[in-house]
């Protein structure tokens, strides 16, 4: 009988399709305890999932329970856990980071830091531990676009203590050198300046480091995308055909260093006017999909073109920490989850999906 309890729950898990991300609850493996209370599950997750855990967890029972015959005493908890992804060549992760996200786009003016700010706190917001390194040696912005200020300590004379911002660890050039000064250096400097903010950062158990790389995929980015662990890249661009074409050659460069592509993050999909609520595309539309459709990688989601997001930013309180509960907030953490769970499935040292499911009677 528990044998048979066992293949039918194993069978209709296999089946459940993730109403948040609309696809097979794959990537995550379950826990099932039986006693005189019923059957009781845990479902874990390889990504960070609070934002939607309590509605999974009613999505699972409720599948269950209608391809299950005898599950109406049934509890279903969700949980996850963070694995380090493998990263490209022979390169090794970094010492206290999980997993390193790049952040890229092919030209600046797309709001590619933005998203980069928005995104990391999203994926604190959703339960992970994480940073942010601000890898623009010429344009720092992560410091103001954080709220963070301030000079880096030390407790060893070797490495550097990370701020703190909004629940984040962040590095940026911007905290050792004066905000007016202008970084006149040639790329050999810029990119020992960047080896030593990555490799002499004292980071404490992130499961994700989120780096804003540099607009381009000139020199110092491809070195980044070659030093750096980087366990998957997101490549933000706007829908006008000419940010596209800048952004195919960052995801080019990606590949070429056999960087995974988690997606593409469509920035300023469309503007809604202030004042009379009309809604206009004023840089085109479906230019992130169909770029997303060209490479075969996912697309991650589409922001507007709002004020209001501009001003947050400017202010040092980006939209998920600003507005949690508004609607780019939530489309941030809805980008985030599907990030996360792009990196769970793109090659993990975690386990696979679905094993054999062991019930133990108590």
């Amino acid at each position: 009988m528990t044998e048979q309890l066992n293949a039918r729950i194993e069978s209709a898990l296999e089946a459940f399709e993730d109403p948040v991300l609309g696809r097979a609850l794959d990537g995550a493996w379950p826990d099932i305890r039986v006693d005189e209370d019923g059957v009781h599950l845990r479902v874990v997750l390889g990504w960070p999932a609070a934002g939607v855990r309590e509605a999974l967890a009613h999505a699972v029972a409720e599948h269950l329970r209608a391809h299950v015959d005898g599950l109406e005493a049934l509890s279903v908890e969700i949980d996850w856990e963070i694995a380090t992804q493998a990263v490209q060549g022979s390169l090794r992760p970094l010492s206290g980071v999980r997993n390193i996200i790049a952040v890229a786009s092919g030209k600046g003016g797309v709001g590619k830091s933005t998203v980069a700010a928005n995104l990391a706190l999203a994926l604190a917001a959703e339960g992970a531990r994480v940073g942010v390194l601000d890898a623009d040696i010429y344009g720092p912005s992560q410091p103001r676009m954080l709220g963070a200020s301030g000079r880096p300590t030390t407790r060893d004379g070797k490495s550097m203590v990370p701020l703190e911002a909004h629940g984040l660890q962040v590095m940026s050039i911007g905290f050792l050198m004066d905000s007016e000064q202008p970084m006149v250096w040639r790329g050999p400097m810029v990119t020992q300046a960047l080896n030593q903010l990555i490799g002499d950062t004292a980071w404490d158990g992130l499961d994700y480091l989120v780096v804003d790389m540099p607009p381009g995929t000139g020199d110092i980015q491809l070195t980044l995308a070659q030093k750096v662990p980087v366990a998957g890249a997101v490549i933000v661009t706007t829908p006008q055909e000419i940010s596209l074409l800048d952004a195919r050659k960052g995801l080019r460069m990606f590949q070429k260093v056999d960087v995974s592509v988690l997606g593409i993050v469509e920035n300023m999909g469309s503007h809604i006017c202030g004042q009379c609520g009309h809604e206009e595309a004023i840089f085109g539309e479906g230019g992130g999909q169909r770029l997303a459709e060209q490479f075969k990688v996912p697309f991650l989601g589409a922001l507007p073109l709002d004020g209001k997001m501009r001003a947050e930013v400017d202010d040092g309180r980006p939209s998920v920490v600003a507005d949690p509960e508004g609607p780019v907030a939530e489309r941030f953490r809805t980008i985030a989850r599907r990030t996360a769970r792009e990196l769970a499935g793109s090659g993990a040292e975690g386990p696979a999906a679905f094993p054999n499911i062991a019930i133990v009677n108590d």
